[in-house]
């Protein structure tokens, strides 16, 4: 867990100095209209910490298999207007709740990480997997869209 809670430390520090190095055009511009801007994904990383941190509380009582709860995540940044707040009060957000999902990482223990969760479709993982697709989730976002078209 170590390097997971590493790399969600190293955006929490890092992700803000990315979004002051660019424009507020770069940051609120749609690249499509289907498509999320920056400030949206950024929110989409919230909404994705404020889900997670549940899980990763309820796994580890509640009576297995746990099954994950889907979100309709196009609803959750439509209606929480990502698009329409500040730059920074978003990431305030983003690091208070990353440095809470870290709060509870580091109290897991070992014996609590081989919990299974059903994802979908009836496939189970650990909550460990989970833990760590949190982190490839949030890299996923990123380095593939928050940061590859930076202007």
């Amino acid at each position: 867990m170590k390097e997971v809670i590493d790399g969600i430390q190293y955006w929490v520090r890092q992700l803000p100095e990315e979004y002051r190095l660019m424009s507020d055009t770069d940051i609120s511009d749609r690249p499509a209209p289907n498509k999320w801007s920056k400030k949206e994904i950024l929110g989409h990383l919230c909404d994705s910490a404020i889900n997670n941190i549940q899980r990763f509380v309820k796994i580890q009582y509640e009576k297995p298999v746990y099954v994950l709860e889907p979100y309709d995540q196009e609803y959750w940044v439509r209606s929480q207007q990502h698009q329409t707040r500040p730059v920074d009060e978003l990431l305030a957000l983003f690091q208070a709740l990353n440095n809470q999902v870290v709060t509870i990482i580091k109290q897991i223990p070992g014996d609590k990480l081989l919990h299974l969760c059903d994802i979908g479709n009836n496939e189970h993982k650990t909550l460990q997997w989970l833990i760590e697709d949190y982190l490839s989730h949030m890299e996923h976002h990123i380095r593939n869209q928050i940061l590859s078209s930076r202007t």
